[in-house]
C-alpha cells in the first residue's frame, strides 16, 4: 500500500465525519503531485471520489418562528379475525385478577408487619448463633433491605390494582 492512501483515508472518514450538508469530495493534483482532499471542484486536476456514504443529506432546515409539531403515534388495530372476548368475560377475568392481587397484597403486608416487629426500629434481638457483632450486623441489614423490598412490592400492587377497570 502506498503511503499516501493510509492519510487520504483518514482525511476522508473525517470529511465524512464532519460532513453537515449534502456534499461531494474531490481528490485534487496539482502539477508538482500534490494530493488535496476537499469538498469543492478546484480545478481540471480534481476527481469526485466515490466514497459509500459520502453524499450525507443535510438536515432541513425549519421556518423562521415554526413550532415543532408533534406527530401522533400510529394507533394499533387488531387484525379482524383476532379473538375478542366479550365485556362479561372480560369483567370476569378482571375480578378474578383483583381477587388475586388482593390475596397476594394482604400476603405481602402481614410479611411485611412481621419484618418490621423483628426489626425493632434497627434493634432486633440478638440471637444465640450471634454471638460476633458482625454477624448481627449483617442480620439487621438484611432485615432492612427486605422490609424496603416489601414496601415496593406493596406499592407496586397497590398500583397494578389501581390499573384494573
Amino acid at each position: 500500500m502506498t503511503t499516501w492512501i493510509r492519510p487520504v483515508i483518514a482525511a476522508v472518514s473525517l470529511l465524512l465525519m464532519q460532513a453537515v450538508q449534502a456534499q461531494q469530495i474531490f481528490l485534487c493534483v496539482d502539477a508538482s503531485g500534490h494530493k488535496e482532499l476537499t469538498d469543492t471542484r478546484k480545478g481540471p486536476h480534481c476527481r469526485p471520489l466515490d466514497v459509500p456514504g459520502a453524499q450525507i443529506a443535510a438536515p432541513k432546515a425549519r421556518a423562521e418562528g415554526s413550532q415543532r409539531t408533534r406527530v401522533p403515534a400510529p394507533v394499533a388495530t387488531a387484525p379482524s379475525d383476532f379473538p375478542r372476548v366479550d365485556t362479561s368475560e372480560q369483567r370476569a377475568r378482571d375480578a378474578d385478577r383483583r381477587q388475586i392481587l388482593q390475596d397476594e397484597l394482604t400476603g405481602e403486608l402481614s410479611k411485611l408487619a412481621e419484618m418490621k416487629r423483628e426489626y425493632n426500629n434497627g434493634e432486633p434481638e440478638r440471637r444465640g448463633d450471634e454471638r460476633n457483632f458482625a454477624k448481627y450486623q449483617e442480620r439487621v441489614a438484611s432485615l432492612k433491605d427486605s422490609i424496603s423490598r416489601s414496601e415496593k412490592n406493596v406499592e407496586a400492587l397497590r398500583r397494578e390494582i389501581s390499573n384494573i377497570r
